[in-house]
């Protein structure tokens, strides 16, 4: 079994525990606490690494995550990190974070687009574009605007595996390549003596 599905399995798991023991309110508020853990585990390399080496046993490294988080999150999701501190998936655990955005976003019909564009869009924009994607994928979207000057104009959007590319960059890379193929007819052969 990949990580992806491992994390995802977790993922759902503590998902379940949201609703169980909070409702549709604690699904947001573990949201929140799981982000914390995992942008921890993503900026400070040197917890990673107290997690994920083998050099210090389970029991040390759950103390850790006790001392860490005791009282900063509900006490459901710490033992969650325990159990997963325990069963050594703890480098899962910006993965499980992931994974468990998703299925909050599938369950509140949300969805996530990275847009890029060539320059910083206007509140404007940003609105209609927005607006543009939610009527096209039937869905709330929560978007990630970013600038990328090497586009020269044009959008990119990425929605999951999906990606709509309306960058120029890529119409001239497509039109360059239907010049390259297209086949022109021989040139007729001139007679060249004038007589």
């Amino acid at each position: 079994m990949g990580p992806t599905i491992i994390a995802r399995n977790y993922a759902e798991t503590l998902l379940a525990l949201a609703r169980r023991h909070g409702g549709e309110a604690a699904v947001d508020e573990y949201a929140v606490a799981i982000d914390q853990v995992g942008e921890l585990l993503r900026a400070e390399p040197r917890v990673r690494q107290f997690l994920q080496t083998p050099r210090v046993d389970a029991q040390a490294k759950k103390r850790a995550v006790r001392s860490a988080f005791a009282g900063r999150i509900p006490e459901h999701l710490l033992r969650f990190l325990l159990v997963v501190v325990e069963k050594r998936r703890q480098g899962l655990l910006p993965q499980i974070a992931d994974e468990y955005h998703a299925l909050v976003d599938e369950l509140r019909g949300r969805i996530r687009a990275d847009i890029t564009l060539a320059n910083q869009p206007t509140p404007e924009l940003q609105r209609e574009l927005v607006a543009t994607l939610e009527r096209k994928l039937g869905k709330t979207v929560v978007p990630t605007f970013r600038v990328d000057t090497s586009l020269v104009g044009g959008i990119v959007v990425r929605v999951g595996d999906q990606i709509l590319d309306g960058s120029i960059r890529r119409r001239l890379a497509a039109l360059r390549r239907r010049l390259l193929e297209v086949r022109l007819p021989d040139a007729p052969v001139v007679n060249s003596t004038l007589g």
